[in-house]
């Protein structure tokens, strides 16, 4: 599975800006090779309607190291858009207390991740988007998202509030 990239001078015509879902690592490193990341970010803080899905949502973020796929490949640098001051865990998941899995769960990955890290970590579940408009960021959806923060107990956060990170 590939990526369809336009070419960076078009992205001086678009009307918005629409990046989908896939590997983050692989999608990073194409938009580091093909010049994009810089041009998209500079796009976008100036006022250009910017969309992702999946991994481009994650790569809104200061960095991708929240992201729930394998480094199938390196890009330069986990530093993506940062179009939002915090971290996203898309896809988040809730433990399952009825599993008989014995690996990790999301909220222990990302614990982890606050053992090395202080930004904070918004858990987006299915069902539920972020909407960004004027410097305020909202959300919306069916589902509650999961705020986590480093040494700090997780709270949730309803459809509808603004997300103050």
């Amino acid at each position: 599975m590939g990526f369809d990239v336009i070419p960076i001078e078009k992205l001086d015509r678009a009307e918005a800006i629409f990046v989908g879902g896939g590997n983050t690592f692989r999608l990073l490193k194409k938009l580091y090779e093909t010049r994009l990341l810089d041009k998209i970010r500079d796009r976008a803080k100036s006022g250009l309607s910017y969309m992702g899905s999946s991994a481009g949502t994650v790569i809104t973020c200061p960095t991708v190291r929240t992201t729930n796929d394998m480094p199938i490949v390196e890009p330069p640098s986990l530093t993506s858009l940062g179009l939002i001051p915090f971290q996203l865990n898309c896809h988040y998941l809730d433990a399952d207390p009825n599993s008989t899995h014995k690996g990790e769960t999301r909220e222990q990955r990302l614990l982890e991740f606050h053992e090395e890290n202080s930004t904070p970590v918004l858990g987006l579940r299915e069902g539920s988007m972020l909407w960004v408009e004027d410097g305020i960021i909202t959300l919306h959806g069916i589902k509650n998202a999961r705020i986590m923060r480093r040494g700090q107990e997780a709270v949730e956060l309803r459809p509808g509030s603004k997300v103050e990170l």
